[in-house]
């Protein structure tokens, strides 16, 4: 079950610069609604214009990744002004909606809710850097918003662009930016090593420019409000704010816009009758209770504690659970996702795994911990993209987090009272190379 968290300021987004929510209205809207908001999209008719008010805002990528926008946008725009004798001006913009992450569920609802908003942060990008084609990449068959929204605006001619969708495989790699082109040109879904990069080269051969959607919903409030607005919440150094996917102890997923600079506790809770904090999600870091109570949601005060805010899934596990079964499940759910392309990510991650089960049960080997330190050293930073890191830097803090239960395990012993999964999993795992299709 997911839940929402709105508190509506009366009035538009603009007399509510201070306030949040920004992004996700009470209930979803269709275009008549979003034009009573918003407005039309407001075009420069100048390749590159909204550039500049991005640089001005701050904004960075809200997919996990925090890159600076403007930076992007502006490697895809140069990169598509090419010599006489090549082909001149395309280049692509890619939607991500992949969500891969299986406790992620703030991009979905964002397309269920305010669809438009979206659409038209993809239809200003493209402008931006002057595409000549836009996709929208989705982890599920495209929902009736999405296709409602698509027709309402072809009906009015809105967007400068058609927008091809995509459906993603089920896979966690498939929304990595690679694997994003490697699927809109026709092929796997899997993850290449770089350079190039897909700002330079990427679907067609053509500088691609591959953008969260949440990221686009917040472009087409500054194009709009400009660069005050957007910082008018936030911190100096991380401005704005991001949607959020939190899981408290009742298991269920809440989804809440929360500036950035917020203290973790009002998100989580108190911390009463939890053992520790997830920040980030499967490629996140466990914090231990109550050391992170004074942590806020930005960077800057996460990466204290190696940790960052990553696509803004927060988890408090509750003391009933067994922490080290639900890292044991998880990572063996990430060694099943590894793309078979690296020794380190399909040998090594597996692996892991295999000892952290070892861990989970009753009684281990003395090595065992040892074993997966020098593992976790031998893995990282040698695959094509970042699951193996990912991985890793969830186990090691894992390793440090829930030492306490890795001792009671070895004595045949478990601290948890309630033997149901916490963390979500999808259902099945994959078993061929048609899941990467």
């Amino acid at each position: 079950m997911t839940t929402v968290v709105n508190q509506s300021a009366p009035g538009g987004a603009a007399r509510q610069a201070a306030g949040l929510p920004r992004l996700l209205p009470a209930a979803a809207e269709d275009l008549r609604a979003h034009l009573a908001r918003y407005g039309p999209a407001p075009y420069r008719d100048q390749p590159g214009a909204l550039i500049a008010d991005i640089e001005a805002s701050g904004l960075t990528g809200r997919g996990g990744a925090a890159f600076p926008v403007h930076r992007k946008l502006a490697a895809v725009a140069r990169a598509g002004v090419r010599p006489p004798n090549r082909q001149q001006g395309r280049t692509v913009v890619v939607a991500n909606g992949a969500e891969s992450e299986p406790a992620s569920r703030k991009d979905e609802l964002l397309l269920q809710l305010a669809p438009n908003l979206v659409l038209d942060g993809l239809q200003l990008t493209a402008e931006a850097v002057g595409a000549a084609e836009a996709h929208l990449y989705l982890h599920h068959a495209p929902g009736p918003q999405i296709l409602r929204a698509l027709a309402e605006r072809a009906a009015r001619g809105l967007d400068r662009l058609a927008v091809t969708i995509t459906q993603a495989p089920p896979r966690f790699l498939a929304g990595q930016e690679t694997a994003v082109v490697n699927r809109l040109g026709g092929g796997l879904a899997l993850p290449t090593f770089q350079p190039p990069r897909v700002s330079e080269r990427g679907l067609g051969g053509a500088p691609t420019l591959v953008q969260n959607v949440e990221t686009l919903a917040h472009l087409a409030l500054i194009a709009r409000y400009g660069p005050r607005w957007f910082r008018a919440v936030g911190t100096a150094a991380e401005p704005g704010s991001m949607l959020t996917t939190i899981y408290r102890p009742d298991a269920k997923a809440h989804i809440r816009e929360a500036a950035t600079g917020t203290p973790l506790h009002t998100l989580l809770g108190d911390g009463a009758g939890v053992q520790a904090w997830l920040v980030g999600g499967y490629h996140g870091t466990w914090l231990p209770m109550p050391d992170a109570a004074g942590i806020t949601l930005d960077n800057a005060s996460l990466r204290r504690f190696g940790a960052a805010a990553g696509a803004g899934v927060l988890a408090a596990l509750p003391s009933d659970r067994c922490g080290l079964t639900e890292v044991a499940r998880v990572t063996s759910y990430l060694a099943a996702e590894s793309a078979g392309q690296c020794g380190p990510c399909l040998n090594g991650l597996s692996r892991i795994a295999a000892a952290l089960a070892e861990l989970a049960g009753s009684g281990h080997r003395r090595r065992t911990v040892a074993d997966l330190k020098r593992w976790s050293g031998l893995v990282e930073g040698r695959g094509a993209c970042n699951h193996p890191d990912g991985t890793v830097r969830f186990v090691r803090s894992a390793l440090t987090v829930f030492e306490p239960e890795i001792r009671r395990h070895a004595g045949g012993r478990c601290a948890a009272t309630n033997r149901r999964p916490f963390l979500p999993l999808p259902d099945g795992l994959p078993t061929s190379e048609e899941d990467w299709i």
